[in-house]
Parts: C-alpha cells; sequence; structure tokens
C-alpha cells in the first residue's frame, strides 16, 4: 500500500497566504531532511478507519489535542493527548482523572454550549499559531456532525494557518487563493476539487490525467470529482473562492 503521510516542505520564500505549499502523499520512507513547521493534530470523536494507515500520516513533534472522545482514537494510536478539550460527556470520569495525573491539560466545558467540542478545540489550536492544523477521525456517525467538521475547515478565522484532514488512506486540504498546491502521490491516485463556494475561479489543474486551466466551478458541481494523477507530483491552484483538494490512495 502506498503511504501517504502528508509530509510539508516549505518553498523558498513561503509565508502564509502566500507563496506554495507542498502535501507529500508519496515515498516510502518519508523524508525527515525537509523543513518541518509547527503542527497540532486533533482527534474528533468520529470513527477511526484504517488505523494503520492513519498512523503513517503523523510524525514526531507533533501536538495532539483532542476533541473529548477523539481521546480514544489518539491513545488507540499509542499517542498521548497535550490537551483534551470538551465537555468530556464521552470519556469516563477515572480515564479523565488517570490522563490529568499523567500531566495532560484538561479543559473541561460545559454540556450546554453554543459550540461543538471540536470546534473548541480548534479555537484553543489556532491560538497556539501553528503552521498547521491536521484534523482526523472526524468521519463517520452522524452526518450532521460530519459535514459540520469538514466545513469547519473553511472558517475565515483559520485562513492563515494550513488546515488538513486525514482518514485513512485519504487526504485532504482546504484550497485558497494565490496558495497553489503540490500534491506528491503516485500515478493512479484519485485526486478531487470540490467547490465550496458559489464560484471557484481560476482553477488550474497540471499533473492529472484531466488538466484544467483557469476553470470555473460552481457550488455542487461534480465535474472536478476522481480525477487522476500521471505523475508523481500534481498542481493544483484557484484564484479567487474556495476549494477543498482530496486525495485517495
Amino acid at each position: 500500500m502506498p503511504r501517504l503521510s502528508g509530509w510539508w516542505k516549505r518553498s523558498t520564500g513561503w509565508r502564509r497566504g502566500t507563496g506554495a505549499f507542498w502535501a507529500g502523499c508519496g515515498g516510502s520512507n518519508g523524508d525527515w531532511s525537509l523543513e518541518i513547521e509547527s503542527r497540532i493534530v486533533i482527534f474528533a470523536n468520529g470513527e477511526l478507519h484504517q488505523p494503520d494507515l492513519l498512523k503513517r500520516h503523523f510524525r514526531p513533534g507533533d501536538r495532539i489535542f483532542c476533541a473529548d472522545g477523539g481521546t480514544r482514537h489518539a491513545l488507540a494510536l499509542g499517542l498521548k493527548p497535550e490537551r483534551i478539550i470538551g465537555d468530556l460527556d464521552s470519556l469516563p470520569e477515572t480515564l479523565v482523572q488517570n490522563l490529568r495525573a499523567q500531566g495532560v491539560i484538561i479543559e473541561r466545558h460545559p454540556r450546554r454550549k453554543d459550540q461543538t467540542d471540536l470546534e473548541l478545540a480548534f479555537r484553543r489550536a489556532a491560538a497556539e499559531d501553528p503552521a498547521e492544523i491536521m484534523l482526523a477521525t472526524a468521519l463517520g456517525g452522524r452526518l450532521d456532525q460530519m459535514l459540520a467538521n469538514i466545513l469547519l475547515l473553511t472558517a475565515p478565522e483559520y485562513a492563515g494557518i494550513r488546515l488538513t484532514l486525514v482518514d485513512g488512506n485519504q487526504w485532504a486540504a482546504i484550497l485558497r487563493p494565490g496558495v497553489p498546491l503540490v500534491v506528491r502521490g503516485h500515478p493512479g491516485d484519485t485526486l478531487s476539487v470540490v467547490p465550496l463556494t458559489p464560484t471557484v475561479t481560476g482553477v488550474t489543474l497540471r499533473g492529472v490525467e484531466w488538466p484544467l486551466d483557469r476553470a470555473v466551478l460552481s457550488l455542487g458541481s461534480t465535474w472536478t470529482i476522481s480525477n487522476e494523477m500521471t505523475a508523481p507530483e500534481a498542481q493544483v491552484s484557484l484564484e479567487d473562492g474556495l476549494a477543498l483538494v482530496v486525495v485517495i490512495q
């Protein structure tokens, strides 16, 4: 099984909101010589799919935050949380106290609140000013919460942070204007672009079976679903709007 790793490489002159970023979706061993910036991984209380594949997305130095029941998934993967956020109604109190005794920071919120546990965790992570926030175990279960988890990545207050989502052999990233995405993978990998705003303009795709040059996508269009990489790298960019790039190996 090819490895979907999610390594990041900073291009010359990269700054948040400009330049380009690389999403490594290939390579059997990873490349730790690449410049690594700060990253917080947030585990949501969704479903844990293909744990052996999911573990390959993570790297030494990741800070692990958990939204309530997402704690179970982090622990199942052998990852100790730095911080647990939420109303904690999905965790046994004995586990919470045991983790607190181990130095895990517990941020308990009331059950009656205006945000989901995941949104609270996102806000807390964003306040740490990381280069990237990666969301894990956010899919499966309730449809309303799954959609809210994905759309949380589009919130304007997180526009200055690279936002990615991983699930088994799937990887996704929010694509914004002025920040081209270079996906490193393998020929045959599926690459889809899902429009998230009423109109997405200037969509350009390279290194795929069906390339595009400054195309216009409309919300709800399936035109750019299930494209296929034809080279070890594919390039995706847009000029206006917002889109979700999904890579499946």
